[in-house]
Formats: C-alpha cells, sequence, structure tokens
C-alpha cells in the first residue's frame, strides 16, 4: 500500500488540484518569500546605503542616480534570488552550488519542483541538475521541465526513480531542445518510461548526446524499436545502458531488439554497451554481432547475467575480433557451457587491447583457467574474476600465472582455495594488486598465517579492499597473526564477518585488531557481522573507529550492547 505522502505528492503535480493543495501552496511561497527578505536586504545593504538623491538636486545627478539605481535593483534582485537558492537548498541539507544541483534523496514533493523551478533563473551557470530518487514528483515533472529554457547550459540531467510515466516523458521530450549542450540523460529505475512512453524522446534528443542510460526501465521490443530510431540521430553517443531490461530483447525474429541492433552500426562514437540481464538469446547475439564489426570504438561490452544465451556465444565470438579495442568484457552469470568457452579462447588472441574478463559464476570456466590464461594478454590484464567458478588445483595453478599482474583477484565460493592459498600469494607482487576476495574459500589457519607472511613481505601494501568473510575455519591465532603483521596501511574495506547461520567469540584475536587499527589510515569500513564479544572490548573498538567515522557493521544485538558468551563462557565453574 502507497504512502500518504507519497499520493499527496503525485496528486500535486496532476492539473487538478484540490483546494488545499492550492493553499498549501500558497502558504508555502510566502513563507519561501519572507524567509528570503531579510537575506535580501542584508545582501543588498550596501546599495541602500549610497544614498537617495534629495529634492533640489542637479537633473545631472538625477539622471546618474537613476542609472545606478537601476543597476542596483538588478544586482539587489541578483543577490536576492541567489539568497532564495541558498535558503531552499538549507531546508533539504544541501550547500550551495551555481554549477551543480544535486538534490537526490531528498524526498522532494510536486510543490518542491515547482519553487525549484522558479529559482532555476538564478542559476544561470548551471551544468548538472540530479532530482533522482525522489519518487514524489512522478506526473509533475513537467513543472520543471518547462523552465529548462532558463538554464540552458545543463550537460548532465538525472531524473533516476522518480516514478515518471509517459506524460513525464512527452514534457521531457519538449524541453530539451532548450538544453542543446546535453551530454549526460538518466532515467534509470522508472518503469513507467517503458512500455510505449520512450516515444516521447524520439526526435528529440539533442545531437551532443553521449551518455544515455535507461536501466531497468521495463523497455519492451516496441522500445528497442524506438531506441533503434533514436540512435541515428546521436553521433556522439558513447555510452548506452539499457541494462535490466529482461523484456528488451524479445521477439527478435519480429523486429525489436533486431532493429535495435541493426541501428548500432550508426553510433559510431559508441565505447561503452551495456545489455546485462536483458534476456538476450542466441538469436539476440546474431543480430548483435552483425554490428559489432562497424563499432571499432567499443571498448566496454557487458552482456552479463543473460542466462537464456548459453549454447549460443559462438554466434558472437565470431565477430568480436572486428574490436580491436575492446577493453572490458562481461559474461559473468551467463551459464556459459565448455563450447562457449572454447568459441570465447579461439577469438582471445585478437583481442589484444583486453584488460578485464569477467567470466565468473559460469561453473564450467573452473575448467578451462588454463586455456583462457594462455589465450589472454596475460601481463597487461588487470581483472580476471573466477568467483563461483568451481575452480580445481590444476586451475588454481594456472591463475597464479595471471596473479602478478592482476589489480584484482576474486576466488571466492571456491572451496579448492582452503588450503592452496598460497600457489597465490607466493607470486603476488608489491604495489600491484588492490582487491583480493577470500569469501567461503573454506581457509584454514595456515592461510592466513601464509597472508600475515605476504604482508610482512609488502606484498599488500597497496590493498585497499581485504574479504575474509564465511571463513569460520581460522582458529584464532591466525586473525592474531594477520593483525599482527602490518603491511596493510591503504587498506579501506576489510569484512571478516560469519555465515549468518553461525557465531564466534572475537575476544582472542580483538586486542591485536585493536593495536593494528593506527597503522591503517585509510580504513572506512569494517564489517564483523556475527562475531561475539565482552562490552568493554566492544566499547574500545567503537570509540576507536567512532573518532575516525569508520562505518562498523555487527549484527543489531552487538551494536546494542547484548553481546552473547559461547556455550563455554557462560558456564559455571564446577
Amino acid at each position: 500500500m502507497e504512502s500518504a505522502d507519497g499520493q499527496r505528492g503525485r496528486d500535486s503535480g496532476s492539473q487538478r488540484r484540490s483546494p488545499l493543495d492550492v493553499i498549501m501552496s500558497q502558504i508555502r511561497r510566502k513563507r519561501s518569500f519572507s524567509d528570503r527578505k531579510p537575506l535580501g536586504r542584508f545582501l543588498s545593504r550596501s546599495s541602500s546605503q549610497t544614498g537617495i538623491p534629495e529634492d533640489g538636486e542637479s537633473e545631472a545627478r538625477e539622471d546618474r542616480g537613476q542609472s545606478s539605481g537601476v543597476a542596483a535593483s538588478a544586482d539587489s534582485e541578483r543577490h536576492v534570488g541567489w539568497g532564495g537558492v541558498g535558503l531552499f537548498l538549507q531546508r533539504l541539507g544541501k550547500k550551495s552550488d551555481s554549477r551543480s544541483l544535486s538534490l537526490a534523496h531528498c524526498d522532494l514533493t510536486a510543490t518542491d519542483l515547482l519553487e525549484l523551478a522558479s529559482l532555476l533563473q538564478f542559476l544561470p551557470q548551471l551544468e548538472e541538475v540530479d532530482v533522482s530518487w525522489n519518487p514524489l514528483i512522478g506526473g509533475s515533472v513537467a513543472a520543471l521541465t518547462s523552465h529548462l529554457q532558463q538554464v540552458s547550459g545543463i550537460r548532465t540531467l538525472r531524473l533516476c526513480s522518480c516514478r515518471l510515466n509517459a506524460d513525464d516523458v512527452a514534457a521531457l521530450g519538449d524541453s530539451l531542445s532548450c538544453v542543446p549542450l546535453l551530454e549526460t540523460l538518466d532515467l534509470s529505475w522508472n518503469s513507467g518510461v517503458g512500455g510505449g512512453a520512450l516515444q516521447g524522446l524520439l526526435g528529440k534528443l539533442q545531437p551532443a548526446l553521449r551518455e544515455l542510460h535507461l536501466v531497468a526501465c521495463r523497455l519492451c521490443a516496441a522500445d528497442a524499436t524506438v531506441l533503434g530510431g533514436m540512435l541515428a540521430a546521436l553521433p556522439r553517443l558513447g555510452l548506452l545502458d539499457v541494462s535490466c531490461n529482461p523484456e528488451l530483447s524479445q521477439e527478435v525474429d519480429a523486429g525489436g531488439f533486431r532493429e535495435l541492433a541493426a541501428s548500432l552500426s550508426h553510433a559510431a562514437s559508441l565505447a561503452t554497451l551495456r545489455l546485462q540481464a536483458c534476456g538476450l538469446t542466441a538469436d539476440g547475439l546474431d543480430a548483435l554481432g552483425g554490428s559489432l564489426r562497424y563499432l571499432p570504438s567499443v571498448r566496454e561490452l557487458d552482456l552479463s547475467c543473460n542466462k537464456q544465451l548459453s549454447g549460443g556465444l559462438g554466434r558472437l565470438t565470431c565477430h568480436l575480433a572486428h574490436v580491436a579495442h575492446l577493453e572490458r568484457l562481461d559474461l559473468h552469470l551467463c551459464c556459459l557451457t565448455h563450447d562457449d568457452l572454447m568459441h570465447l579462447i579461439q577469438v582471445l588472441p585478437s583481442l589484444t587491447s583486453l584488460t578485464e574478463l569477467d567470466v565468473s559464476s559460469n561453473q564450467e570456466a573452473g575448467g578451462v583457467v588454463r586455456q583462457l590464461v594462455s589465450a589472454l594478454p596475460v601481463m597487461q590484464m588487470r581483472r580476471l574474476p573466477l568467483n563461483s567458478c568451481s575452480l580445481n588445483q590444476e586451475s588454481l595453478t594456472a591463475l597464479a600465472l595471471a596473479v602478478p599482474y592482476l589489480r584484482s583477484v576474486d576466488v571466492s565460493w571456491c572451496k579448492v582455495v582452503g588450503g592452496r592459498l598460497a600457489l597465490l600469494l607466493d607470486v603476488l607482487q608489491p604495489s600491484v594488486i588492490v582487491e583480493l576476495r577470500l569469501s567461503s574459500c573454506d581457509l584454514i589457519t595456515d592461510d592466513l598465517q601464509n597472508l600475515a607472511a605476504a604482508c610482512r613481505r609488502g606484498s599488500l601494501s597497496s590493498l585497499r579492499v581485504l574479504d575474509l568473510s564465511y571463513n569460520g575455519s581460522v582458529a584464532d591465532e591466525g586473525w592474531s597473526h594477520l593483525f599482527a603483521a602490518g603491511g596493510l596501511g591503504s587498506l579501506e574495506d576489510v569484512d571478516l564477518s560469519l555465515r549468518p547461520s553461525t557465531a564466534a567469540p572475537c575476544s582472542a584475536w580483538l586486542p591485536s585488531l585493536l593495536q593494528a587499527l593506527p597503522r591503517m589510515p585509510a580504513l572506512a569500513r569494517l564489517a564483523l557481522q556475527r562475531w561475539t564479544g565482552g562490552s568493554e572490548e566492544r566499547q574500545r573498538l567503537e570509540f576507536s573507529l567512532r573518532k575516525r567515522s569508520v562505518l562498523l557493521e555487527w549484527d543489531p544485538d552487538v551494536r546494542d550492547g547484548a553481546f552473547k558468551e559461547s556455550p563455554e563462557e557462560s558456564r559455571p565453574e564446577e
């Protein structure tokens, strides 16, 4: 059930407003005006102190006085207007910025939008407007877009998750001619954009547009046809993100996605194409592949989370060789078969610019790591995540050949890592790796001791993210050795959480962590969920982290001080 506030927000955006809405709007405007008056008088005080020509002064003095009075009046009006902008933003907990207007997550209402629109005239240098995640303004966006001509220099406009409907999209389309310099348009997370509403933008997007974001907009096959019609008029488009629209690629044979794919050939400047979770099938890949040879500028291609393309990747890989500058290819969670992976491996030597390849969450990938590493330009690879890939000992050894060059190593949810972590740690190069994820790897105490040794060697001196969660088999001395080793001065995010169904005391190794914290000046987040300890220990840790504004994640009962002792600790002495 929708909240009353949400209903009022939509009602105020409709053309027919209740008498109560009109009255409240007038009261609000009066209050806002009265709030601005003192600031306006203060800012224009220097003008008023210049004096007003008295009766009997010369005619020339009057003329000069009138001219200076007009100038002072205009200057005063500008100051008053900017003061109004400041007061409006202050009420929302935001700071004034003449070039960027960021009002995301502000619970804006239709009335707020009207007031904001009236203030745009005092922001002639505005370049960025973000009113995302304000669902109450849905249905009333025309109140804002009808004033965009006053800020014609806008380059970025974000309206994510605002419950936009077809009328909002049409109003936006009608106003786009007023912002010819617009480079980024983000309408993501508005389900009302799909289902035909996108037609309101057809022929309205300006040639300067460089980024178009339409994530999770419930785009359908008909919308794909409309989107395809837009691309021919966007010669500078460098990024197109239509991820999380599972109906987008349906009815490939009837047009829709096939028309969109064919239109991509006209987007010669396209560098980033994201089609994550778009319901892609083998037929869709076939249509997409035909356009890739006309897209030499593509550097990032995201086809992840499309499980239905399983068994059809070969229809795409035969065209990938034409994308000579491809740097990032994302195929995670696509249910890739062994044949799919072999087709990919055959084309990898042609992708000489590749730096990131993501085939994680594909179970069959664990059996072809040796072939993958052999086909990749290993020395320039920066990311090769293989989490949830059913790695075996042979594949872990093969991965070690690439690890010295990787900035990110992710083998989470691969149980074979437990007891064999040294294979990866021994080849790490100092000042290279910045992210190490080993969640749910069945790590043992020896693994943590090897990790501590790598810290002492300086191999992890640049590490920013360390994920050791869901490894409850490590004994207390393993955690103690890790934090006593030092060498983690760049660490920003560390996760030591246990599985949701488990709990364990941390009293034995928490002192080592407390002593290590001063040597981690960059730490911003520490996750210790499901670990328990005494109240004094909790207070020491919380006090230490609070002074540095570090986010501490513990279970609610832990944060509230209700630490649970283990059965051994609570058992009375006999």
